[in-house]
């Protein structure tokens, strides 16, 4: 199983994206919008994302989210109980069995590898 896709990151994509992701697990499509939604927070509307989901040799379900910027690194925020932001990579930490990012000269990937569901 493999999905990708290529599209500008604006808030009209989350919705797209999960009507894309409509066959898989409900934690595959909150990690993955969580992701997209870091970009449009973190880089600006309008960037250029590439996402991608992929079923791993040992059974894991893989999420890729790559965009043009090395520079910009996604870390967890402690969010206060009444901030309306900043969970998204808690939650994708949290649902994931690992995540991380790979760089390049010119992108980046975060990525995130959910186990199958029992």
């Amino acid at each position: 199983m493999t999905f990708a896709l290529t599209f500008l990151a604006t808030p009209k994509a989350v919705p797209e994206l999960r009507h894309h992701l409509r066959t898989h697990d409900f934690e595959v499509r909150l990690c993955a919008t969580e992701l997209l939604t870091n970009v449009i927070d973190h880089l600006g509307e309008g960037t250029l994302v590439t996402i991608r989901v992929t079923s791993t040799p040992h059974g894991h379900t893989r999420i890729e989210v790559t965009d043009p910027d090395p520079s910009a690194l996604p870390a967890p925020l402690s969010a206060t109980d009444t901030a309306e932001s900043g969970r998204g990579l808690t939650l994708v930490d949290a649902l994931s069995s690992r995540w991380g990012v790979d760089q390049a000269a010119d992108r980046k990937t975060v990525w995130c590898e959910l186990a199958a569901p029992s």
